[in-house]
């Protein structure tokens, strides 16, 4: 009998993150707390960068973007925003976002599935993904369980599960 697998990765859906881009541009738009503070959201390439004219006005539109990327069914875990940088008369605060595996994460991955999951379980680091492999279905499932119970810095998904 051939083995069951799946692989883990780590992928952002680029274009919900848009919408959840422009939802926070047009509501910041409109509401009247960000009326007069020159506050912004746009792509800066591959990243995102929010313009205020305050601190304090950079992290509530922040806060805007993660409500909005929550509501599109992102993780948080796919920002990583820095700390908002006077530059002239505005403030900038970068956001980029992580997507894939790092070697670091996958390593620690799979001997989290060595220690803790059942026997029989194999996994093997693919580039910036894993393919965990094992002659059980059941143990499968029970590896996903346990990831997914793991507080991980990064956002998962199982996919090609066979």
């Amino acid at each position: 009998m051939a083995d069951s697998s799946f692989d883990i990765v780590s992928k952002i859906d680029r274009q919900e993150v848009d919408n959840a881009l422009n939802q926070t541009a047009k509501e910041i738009g409109h509401r009247f707390d960000f009326k007069g503070t020159g506050a912004s959201i746009a792509w800066s390439g591959k990243d995102i960068e929010i313009r205020a004219n305050t601190e304090e006005r950079a992290k509530a539109v922040l806060d805007v973007f993660k409500e909005k990327i929550i509501r599109r069914g992102q993780s948080l875990k796919i920002l990583d925003a820095g700390e908002p940088k006077p530059s002239g008369k505005e403030y900038r605060l970068p956001v980029s976002l992580k997507e894939g595996i790092d070697q670091e994460h996958a390593k620690k991955i799979a001997k989290m599935i060595r220690d803790e999951g059942p026997k029989g379980v194999k996994a093997q680091i693919m580039g910036d993904e894993l393919r965990v492999s094992s002659k059980k279905k059941d143990d499968l499932q029970a590896v996903i369980a346990m990831l997914k119970s793991k507080d991980l810095d990064i956002a998962l998904q199982f996919v090609n599960y066979r």
